[in-house]
């Protein structure tokens, strides 16, 4: 059974799902045809882009595969504010749970957190730099 947490959260919202698709042009011209729009192309994963629907402010990062990568989700990001993100490496810690991070990721000007949850399945915290949200 779990427990019910009290304590004032962590983490704020969902930032934004990848996904791993094989050809990252055709996925985004497949998601405009339901009115997605572009936020962001970066170079990392050999191009990548970053949608999401009008006045929402999930964004679905889409990266082409690699490797042994398989084609479908490859995790969720969920957002925390930058002072909140430092705080949790020692929750972390605390389960016995390895992670990257925090650090800045320049190509999106994010300061990311990443892992894998109890079952193995990737996860990222993102947080934006208060000196950039000014």
């Amino acid at each position: 059974m779990y427990s019910v947490n009290k304590m004032t959260p962590l983490l704020k919202r969902l930032d934004h799902i990848e996904y791993i698709v094989k050809d990252v042009n055709a996925f985004v011209d497949f998601m405009k045809m339901f009115g997605f729009e572009i936020v962001r192309e970066t170079d990392h994963h050999h191009g990548s882009a970053e949608i999401k629907l009008p006045g929402d402010d999930l964004i679905i990062e889409v990266h082409k595969v690699e490797g042994d990568e398989n084609p479908g989700i490859n995790h969720i990001g969920w957002y925390a504010t930058e002072k909140e993100i430092y705080k949790i490496p020692e929750k972390l810690k605390e389960k016995n749970i390895e992670h990257r991070g925090p650090r800045f990721f320049e190509p999106t000007g994010r300061i990311l957190l990443n892992f894998r949850d109890p079952d193995g399945f990737r996860a990222q915290i993102i947080a934006i730099p208060e000196k950039t949200q000014e």
